[in-house]
């Protein structure tokens, strides 16, 4: 590749201030329909905790839990601790980890929508294996292909919006899969609400799944590659023509010339993944690793997974927990909306800080309550019943505008166009393992620490507001192809950075990243 010591870099000066363009209908409508992979990740996780504390369901499949549940000598905190009815929730996210690993190379080779594609039909496989199971086998192998979509689609959504996005407007429009997936848990709780009684509720809980995934793969047949995929594979003219068409104008040079230069670079690495364990790529590498880490550890997924058994252990009924459940679900959603029409003023950095001070009093007045007024054989009174649901309102509200978007957008925008398929590989699987992890944990974590696995969540909570305050720079307007150029000034990461990157960056474009 021409420009020697330039290479590293991909894109060689920084041209944002040269984009031209604005939000056309056809820029939307593609995020829309491609954002709806979302709600099919959204739609499980709200359906899992649901039906998995319906009485038909464990019966049929779980009857030792059924048992255990209607016991009126069992720990409150250890009603649910089943190893098998576990694996029910955490096989799907297994699969997802291998998958998405497996949806790197199609996504980089063949498209983000062959990806999307991809993940909508291994979903319906899955939605109808779950709504049919006959046994246990055919419900973890249904979950399983569940996990095969939901890999593929948490790999190829977020670079589709990422790229499709104006830089001025990517974190709302990015945050268009966030929105999706609250809608999905909204709509899996109400769901639940209304089968909860039935005998054969749990299959229609289940079966539902079909319809988004009927609506992420008709949908994303008629969706436009993305230009800078298109670029990547060598169709230069298409990409430069759907460039100007979700634009809205001809004048889109720079920021054409900008995907060219990146694909130039993307298309000179052999082996992404060892190419972003190189020294230059630590910082990208940091925040794929650390991102979806901490997100999941702060305790969301146990609260979403789990939230009617975890309201059925502290004494509410059963109509009463999936009532609550509804309640936070429809919190999230809303506190997503107040990130989209925040992110691109305010920042990602106010959001996640702010977003993390609220979880951790929240977990900190959860525990307390628990551990003063619940015990192991006692109900909650009314008062603290309603503070509790009250309070995990207030912790999924901050979640909702913090760090439930921003923990997939900022590593989605990161990554220059030769890495950046590899790079949400990397944050997908993260995710995807803590998630395996926490939903295969929680209900023995429940039963061992009680009260105590909310103070468990709040430590690390603290950890990952202290990383965003010293480590995560503010990525808000910069052009996604111009993201590698960020890194030099940021306090920490320009000491980590190759000393040949900095000396050319520093060189570039005359004054362009001088301190």
């Amino acid at each position: 590749m021409a420009g020697g010591g330039v290479a590293p870099l991909g894109v060689k000066k920084e041209r944002a201030a040269q984009y031209k363009g604005r939000v056309t209908p056809y820029v939307v409508m593609a995020c829309v329909i491609a954002a709806v992979g979302g709600s099919i990740f959204g739609y499980d996780i709200g359906i899992s905790g649901g039906v998995t504390s319906m009485d038909p369901f464990l019966e049929k499949f779980f009857p030792a839990v059924y048992r255990k549940k209607n016991s009126s000598s069992q720990n409150n905190y250890c009603k649910y601790d089943n190893q098998g009815l576990a694996a029910f929730t955490s096989s799907l996210y297994i699969a997802g980890l291998v998958a998405s690993l497996a949806a790197s190379p199609v996504t980089k080779n063949y498209g983000r929508k062959v990806s999307i594609l991809c993940g909508g039909i291994s979903f319906l496989v899955g939605a109808t294996l779950n709504a049919a199971a006959q046994n246990l086998a055919m419900l973890l192998l249904g979950r399983i292909m569940l996990g095969v979509g939901i890999g593929f689609g948490n790999q190829a959504v977020p670079l589709y919006l990422s790229e499709m996005a104006p830089a001025h407007l990517r974190g709302a429009l990015n945050m268009m899969f966030q929105l999706a997936t609250t809608l999905g848990i909204f709509i899996a709780n109400m769901i639940n609400y209304g089968t909860q009684h039935h005998p054969w509720g749990w299959r229609l809980s289940l079966g539902l799944a079909i319809i988004p995934a009927l609506l992420m793969t008709i949908g994303g047949s008629f969706l436009p590659e993305t230009p800078n995929s298109l670029i990547e594979q060598g169709k230069i003219e298409e990409g430069r023509r759907i460039l100007e068409k979700i634009r809205g104008t001809s004048d889109v040079e720079a920021e054409f010339q900008d995907m060219v230069e990146a694909s130039e670079l993307a298309n000179s690495i052999k082996h992404p993944f060892r190419n972003i364990c190189e020294r230059r790529n630590l910082p990208q590498l940091a925040m794929a690793i650390f991102m979806p880490a901490f997100q999941i550890l702060g305790g969301i997924n146990s609260i979403l997974f789990y939230a009617p058994i975890l309201f059925q252990s502290m004494g509410f009924g059963g109509s009463a927990s999936l009532y609550s459940s509804v309640l936070t679900g429809a919190v999230l959603c809303g506190s997503t909306l107040i990130s989209i029409a925040t992110v691109d003023k305010l920042g990602r950095r106010k959001l996640l800080i702010s977003g993390g001070i609220q979880m951790i009093i929240c977990q900190v007045i959860v525990a307390i309550i628990l551990g003063t007024k619940l015990g192991t054989d006692k109900e909650l009174s009314k008062d603290f019943s309603i503070a509790v649901v009250l309070v995990f309102c207030l912790f999924v509200l901050a979640f909702g505008w913090s760090w439930g978007p921003l923990g997939w957008t900022v590593p989605s925008e990161i990554f220059a166009l030769e890495t950046r398929s590899s790079g949400q590989s990397i944050t997908v699987t993260v995710n995807l393992f803590f998630t395996f992890v926490i939903a295969q944990a929680f209900l023995a974590l429940l039963c061992s620490f009680k009260f105590g696995i909310f103070l468990f969540f709040a430590g690390w909570i603290v950890i990952m507001t202290v990383f965003v305050y010293f480590f995560v720079p503010e990525t808000n307007g910069v052009p996604i192809e111009e993201m590698v150029l960020l890194w030099r000034k940021h306090w920490f990461w320009k000491r980590v950075m190759p000393d040949e990157v900095l000396d050319v960056e520093s060189s570039q474009n005359g004054n362009g990243l001088k301190d």
